[in-house]
C-alpha cells in the first residue's frame, strides 16, 4: 500500500511558476513509478509527466514539454512537479499517483493522492 498527499497548489499568474510535492507513505516507495496526472472541470484526466523508480526515465505530456520538471527525492519519499511559465490552461486539480512501473496512462496506477488545486489567472 502507497499512500499519497500533495501539496503546493495554489493561485499564480500566468507566466509564473509552483512546485508541487506528493509525498508518500510506505518503505516502499523507491520502488513505484511515479506519475502526475490532472484534470480540469468537463475534461478527463490527462497525462501530465512520470519517472520511474530509478530516476533514469523520465516522460512528459505534449502540452507541458519544456515547462514542466519532474523529479524526485527517494530519500524523501517525495516526488516532486517544477512549474514554470505557467498558462491559463494549465489550471486543473493535479493529481500524482504510483505504480510499479511509470506510465502515461492513469488506468495503470492503483494508487492516488486526493488531489490540490492549481489556478492560472491571465
Amino acid at each position: 500500500q502507497v499512500q499519497l498527499v500533495e501539496s503546493g497548489g495554489g493561485l499564480v499568474q500566468a507566466g509564473g511558476s509552483l512546485r508541487l510535492s506528493c509525498a508518500a507513505s510506505g518503505r516502499t516507495f523507491s520502488y513505484y513509478g511515479m506519475g502526475w496526472f490532472r484534470q480540469a472541470p468537463g475534461k478527463e484526466r490527462e497525462f501530465v509527466a512520470a519517472i520511474s523508480w530509478s530516476v533514469a526515465g523520465t516522460r512528459y505530456g505534449d502540452s507541458v514539454k519544456g515547462r514542466f520538471t519532474i523529479s524526485r527525492d527517494n530519500a524523501k519519499n517525495t516526488v516532486y512537479l517544477q512549474m514554470n511559465s505557467l498558462k491559463p490552461e494549465d489550471t486543473a486539480v493535479y493529481y500524482c499517483a504510483a505504480a510499479r512501473v511509470a506510465s502515461t496512462s492513469a488506468l495503470e496506477y492503483p494508487y492516488w493522492g486526493q488531489g490540490t488545486q492549481v489556478t492560472v489567472s491571465s
